[in-house]
């Protein structure tokens, strides 16, 4: 079986998307230019999986694209739950923002549009859920930013950290060097314990390591 075929197997044992989340999708795929970065349906079936496990009520993204993950995870939301979700592009806020309006689940929804790194200074956590896939270079900070607001039972998700295969060899790929620079800053961290997952293009699980 290739990979590819593997893909295909696990998407079609996946649960689909709603109906709102499809119509995103759909409008994402037709009009952005690259329509992954918006996130496969695994990788965001997964996301929702996480917050049912850690019964999250606070979840912060960095990076929200045109909103797909947001709103998957708003909609696993209990009432009362918030997604902080962070976006710098206007363009991109504008049509999360529209999709936003048009569901139930967006209104567990906060969209701050702007410097993540700027805004991350002024939310308080603690944050069940952190889920980052934003500018590359910054994955450290981001990571420095939000383990302080990450709740005792919460975790981290950082997006990409395989970036296409090219972290097996980096040099010469900026973005690859820079995710490899942060994979062994979190595999060498001993507050934290992590696993990296080969879902989509790769997810680092990362949770608080146990005080003994």
């Amino acid at each position: 079986m290739s990979v590819m075929d593997a893909e295909d197997y696990a998407i079609a044992h996946t649960t689909q998307p709603s109906p709102a989340i499809a119509r995103l999708r759909a409008e994402t795929e037709s009009t952005m230019p690259w329509p992954g970065m918006a996130g496969g349906l695994v990788e965001t079936r997964l996301l929702e999986a996480l917050v049912v496990a850690t019964r999250a009520t606070r979840v912060l993204e960095i990076g929200t694209f045109t909103g797909v993950t947001a709103l998957s995870i708003a909609e696993r939301l209990g009432a009362g739950g918030v997604v902080v979700t962070l976006e710098v592009d206007e363009k991109h806020a504008a049509i999360a923002r529209r999709h936003f309006d048009a569901s139930p689940a967006g209104e567990r929804v906060q969209l701050v549009v702007g410097n993540a790194l700027e805004t991350l200074q002024t939310l308080d956590g603690p944050f069940d859920l952190v889920f980052i896939d934003a500018w590359k270079p910054d994955y450290v900070a981001y990571y420095e930013a939000v383990l302080p607001k990450l709740a005792d039972h919460g975790v981290i998700v950082a997006d990409n950290v395989l970036w296409g295969g090219a972290v097996l060899d980096p040099a010469g790929d900026p973005q690859a060097e820079v995710l490899v620079a942060f994979a062994d800053l979190v595999q060498a961290d001993s507050r934290v314990d992590n696993t990296l997952l080969t879902v989509a293009d790769g997810l680092l699980l990362i949770w608080k390591g146990r005080a003994d």
